[in-house]
């Protein structure tokens, strides 16, 4: 699969862009059932390294990616890698 089709999540972390749905911040009660929820279905991929959640990632398989990286840069780093495919 080629690199552009790639979202860092960091840490060596990928996550396919077409597949992403949402990104948001981890600190709301809805977001922390979510992500509850998502572990109890085994649809949870902590992609943290044992540091804070900083924020999640939503794909369209209803699978749950944990990042340390702020909701801000994963968001960044999403609008340039669907720019780039656009092109």
């Amino acid at each position: 699969m080629p690199v552009n089709n790639l979202l860092s999540i960091g840490f060596g972390n990928y996550v396919v862009v077409a597949r992403v749905v949402g990104i948001v911040n981890p600190g709301s009660s809805p977001m922390r059932r979510l992500r509850e929820e998502a572990k109890q279905g085994g649809r949870l991929v902590d992609a943290t390294q044992g540091r804070k959640t900083r924020s999640i990632v939503i794909t369209d398989s209803n699978h749950i990616f944990l990042s340390a990286l702020q909701a801000d840069t994963v968001g960044q780093r999403f609008a340039e890698k669907r720019k780039t495919n656009e092109s």
